[in-house]
């Protein structure tokens, strides 16, 4: 059987971390969903995506296939019913479909011809920028049960205090000294290669993926997840960092997610609580306004690329477009278009050749290559977000 997993309409609401990526590749506990749902299938899957992300996220179409819901995490129940899936059957979850049998001739699908199967079990569902954090420590469970079930943890090195050993899982090459974990209220995964230096203190749930590195005197709580290559240091609750991103310094990040690439300059904090404790509105790019989230919590979502310079303030609620770098004294607005350059002071627009040019260096340091498939997708980028770059 082949496996496409599909962005389907919440796409728009997962902007500005769906502007160079699939709903497949966002990150949410250990693993992207992605790669959630390929270790349950045991088969690599492809995607449905925009037009100008499909030369980097290709799909391949056979004669029988069984199309995936990417805002969907899987659990074991539900790939049960996937593998299962007949033709013309369909699973949904209330008005929302899970996934469907077809076949490379048909175009449009009609669900009221299908067997429409309700899946009643509860699932992860990342429909909003911020469920990835607030869904992030159930999710964590999730991976950690997948990735450990009859597998033996490296050994936790001497010196290192710990709680509750059996909720805490090394893998091979990583490196901890003098470190405290506290895996009482939810596991630790500690990844291939990872660092943990000395005295820095992580209360699970918590997750760093292979060659992520915290720095010494951390103090990381609950909910956190590191993704590959990731540099963190100072104090993070409750965020996740979905792959080599830094915030190497002193400084807090709560409730916030970050994409792939961004940089906090040393001593960023970001407020997640309005002084007036009132629910946090987010931008919303599709309505073009600010919105209400239903969430007392809530700190900063900041796209791929984006950067800021040493003691950047975010206020509550701000969300950071793609390839944006912010610096100066005092607040900057709550929403930062892509492609913006400056702070509280003002904006102006920076300039894709300037962009390209750090894109480059940046991946280099990471033994990665910044091609003309990258360079396509960022442009495309600036050129559709050009509307919010009103300054």
């Amino acid at each position: 059987m082949n496996y496409i997993l599909f962005d389907g309409d919440v796409r728009k609401s997962l902007l500005p971390f769906t502007y160079t990526k699939p709903v497949a590749d966002i990150r949410i506990g250990i693993l992207t969903i992605r790669e959630k749902w390929e270790k349950h299938l045991g088969l690599t899957t492809t995607t449905v995506t925009e037009e100008y992300l499909e030369e980097k996220y290709p799909m391949v179409e056979l004669e029988k296939n069984i199309l995936i819901n990417a805002s969907f995490c899987p659990t074991e129940s539900l790939v049960d019913k996937v593998k299962n899936l007949s033709k013309d059957e369909a699973i949904f979850k209330g008005e929302d479909v899970i996934a469907f049998f077809t076949s490379d001739s048909q175009e449009e699908v009609d669900f009221d011809a299908y067997k429409q199967i309700e899946f009643e079990e509860d699932l992860i569902q990342v429909k909003n920028t911020w469920d990835i954090f607030s869904l992030n420590e159930i999710a964590i469970q999730q991976d950690f049960d997948l990735l450990t079930n009859d597998r033996t943890s490296e050994p936790i090195p001497e010196g290192t205090r710990y709680i509750n050993k059996e909720n805490i899982f090394i893998e091979e090459g990583a490196e901890i000294t003098f470190a405290v974990l506290n895996a009482s209220k939810g596991p630790i995964y500690i990844g291939k290669d990872a660092v943990i230096l000395e005295n820095s203190s992580i209360k699970g749930p918590f997750a760093m993926c292979n060659n992520a590195v915290v720095k010494m005197g951390a103090k990381i709580y609950s909910g956190t997840t590191l993704g590959p290559y990731c540099k963190v240091g100072g104090e993070i609750s409750n965020s996740v960092l979905m792959g080599y991103s830094s915030k190497g310094h002193d400084g807090y990040l709560g409730n916030s997610v970050l994409g792939e690439w961004c940089n906090l300059g040393a001593d960023t904090n970001n407020s997640n609580l309005k002084n007036n404790y009132a629910e946090v509105k987010l931008w919303n790019y599709e309505t073009g306004r600010f919105a209400k989230t239903g969430l007392q919590f809530c700190g900063l979502m900041m796209g791929d690329h984006s950067k800021c310079g040493i003691n950047t303030m975010f206020n509550t609620g701000t969300v950071v477009g793609v390839s944006a770098n912010i610096y100066g004294s005092g607040f900057p607005r709550n929403f930062v278009p892509s492609f913006s350059w400056g702070g509280a002071a003002g904006f102006t627009e920076y300039k894709t050749n300037k962009v390209y040019e750090v894109a480059e260096v940046v991946m280099k340091r990471r033994n990665m290559v910044f091609n003309d498939i990258e360079q396509r997708i960022l442009q495309h980028v600036f050129d559709t977000t050009k509307e919010f770059r009103n300054y």
